[in-house]
């Protein structure tokens, strides 16, 4: 089977503006599109740029656009965007973040946001054995958020990000605070609020699904951001309940 990927290209050293070139490739439809880009990058153009490691979904760094929609490329078979001979594979960089080279991008935007929410466990209390024991039903509350893979994917996909506030502190991020939020063994939930409980930090979710539609390890996204900002709403109500009448 042959296809054509028509790829997104960008050198900083000699280009001012992106440019698209298209590469003819024999395929089987079972190959990932990733097979396909190392056979142009072994075998025609070693100057295509872009990032991969384990190759079996789950360090996330082969994250693209691939014919407009966010996906890793090492999970994407080719009979999944070229249903016939000669057709075309639309491949982009991701989008939200600044473009370095060809399919790559700056991440450092996207991990600043995900350092921002202090995604490690705050938990001031000594602990009385080893560990801190977690029954396995606790652990259910929080389980969808730990598949995350930072591949940033949700990042890109967002339209309020590229829309409305790109200021806004994203999909990942809130699903790593909400994956410490709602562990029973975490104290810092008001610690994070600052960085969630702002103009751009949770609130400007609209709830138009994209995060959750493209994210490879099917992570409710959307739903865990809503579930956040009822947990920070719950919060604000108690603390004026507590308040002293004057």
């Amino acid at each position: 089977m042959k296809i054509y990927l028509q790829i997104q290209r960008f050198n900083p050293e000699k280009d001012k503006e992106p440019v698209y070139r298209k590469y003819a490739v024999e395929v089987d439809p079972k190959d990932r599109l990733l097979d396909a880009l190392m056979k142009i990058k072994n075998r025609e153009d070693p100057s295509l740029g872009f990032r991969k490691s384990c190759a079996h979904g789950v360090c996330g760094s082969d994250a693209m656009v691939i014919n407009g929609k966010e996906r890793l490329a090492c999970k994407t078979l080719i009979k999944d965007v070229a249903k016939k001979d000669g057709a075309t594979v639309k491949v982009e960089p991701l989008r939200n973040l600044p473009l370095q080279r060809d399919l790559m991008v700056n991440q450092s935007p996207f991990f600043q946001n995900y350092r921002q929410v202090k995604p490690y466990q705050i938990n001031p209390e000594s602990v009385r054995e080893k560990e801190r024991i977690q029954s396995p039903e606790k652990r259910k509350q929080f389980d969808d958020a730990t598949k995350c893979i930072l591949c940033a994917s949700c990042f890109s996909a967002c339209p309020v990000k590229q829309e409305v506030n790109p200021e806004f502190l994203g999909p990942a991020a809130v699903i790593q605070a909400s994956r410490f939020i709602d562990d029973d063994r975490d104290k810092g939930f008001e610690e994070r609020l600052p960085e969630l409980d702002y103009p751009d930090g949770i609130w400007p979710c609209e709830n138009r699904f994209e995060c959750t539609r493209v994210c490879p390890r099917n992570i409710k996204v959307t739903k865990l951001i809503n579930l956040t900002k009822r947990r920070i709403t719950e919060l604000r109500k108690d603390k004026e309940k507590t308040k002293p009448r004057i």
